[in-house]
């Protein structure tokens, strides 16, 4: 057991720290919002005049990506099926605009297959996970993208030997449903109570507080006064105020 503490905040007790990847570990908002404009530009050749409403349902504002917003957040299910939602106001069928959308995405996935690679490690993370590794806590990622995304994320930035977990969202639950944090932490062979979630969403809190976890740390880089992150146990402006008291 680790005692972990947070500017003000200690957290007794700790067997176990669940990271979100996208926003917390991995600064990917450049590659999501080329992403989502990708897709929009796609459906809008199929269906003209959607591209915008699309960005907009995306959280997506010129060069801006809402943190709170769908493509944000929010899993590749919900946010294909948000975009066949405003394919189907055009008047299409249901079934054609899912099928719209799904082909959009494939597409855009192709068309960015590089790009997906080149998203960094926000600074000093690496040696954030080794410490905690270090303290022998069991460290996990648990992530609204693809599990293969989470899989490739940790191999590509050598991650292995300190993620024992790595958990994506492929079909059935998404955040915050508590069954994905319970899952992870039996995974991980630890008890919720005994768990921090550490993320960059409201989705992310509410789904580690429903779990029964042992607190939630919030973190937007730069700005840990964001309003989304006022339900968190603490938030924190980068990963290296996450400290292992002796």
């Amino acid at each position: 057991m680790v005692t972990i503490r947070c500017r003000d905040v200690t957290f007794p007790n700790i067997q176990a720290i669940i990271f979100d990847k996208d926003g917390t570990l991995e600064d990917s908002q450049n590659f999501l919002r080329e992403l989502g404009h990708k897709r929009s530009r796609l459906i809008d050749a199929q269906i003209p005049g959607i591209g915008e409403p699309l960005l907009m349902a995306f959280g997506i504002n010129g060069d801006t990506l809402d943190p709170t917003g769908l493509i944000a957040v929010g899993s590749r299910r919900e946010t294909e099926i948000a975009a066949a939602a405003y394919i189907a106001e055009t008047g299409r069928g249901w079934i054609e605009s899912l099928a719209i959308a799904h082909s959009a995405f494939e597409e855009a996935d192709r068309y960015l297959k590089d790009t997906a690679n080149t998203s960094p490690l926000f600074a000093g993370s690496l040696d954030v996970l080794k410490v905690l590794y270090d303290a022998d806590l069991k460290l996990g990622i648990l992530s609204a993208a693809r599990t293969a995304n989470v899989q490739a994320f940790v191999k590509r930035h050598q991650l292995e030997p300190y993620i024992q977990l790595c958990q994506g969202v492929d079909e059935g639950p998404s955040k915050p449903d508590p069954t994905l944090f319970l899952q992870a932490c039996q995974s991980l062979g630890v008890e919720p109570a005994s768990t921090l979630m550490v993320g960059d969403s409201a989705g992310d809190i509410e789904m580690a507080r429903r779990a029964g976890a042992a607190g939630c740390i919030g973190i937007c880089w730069g700005t840990p006064a964001a309003a989304h992150l006022e339900a968190a146990d603490v938030a924190i402006s980068q990963l290296d105020e996450i400290l292992v008291l002796e």
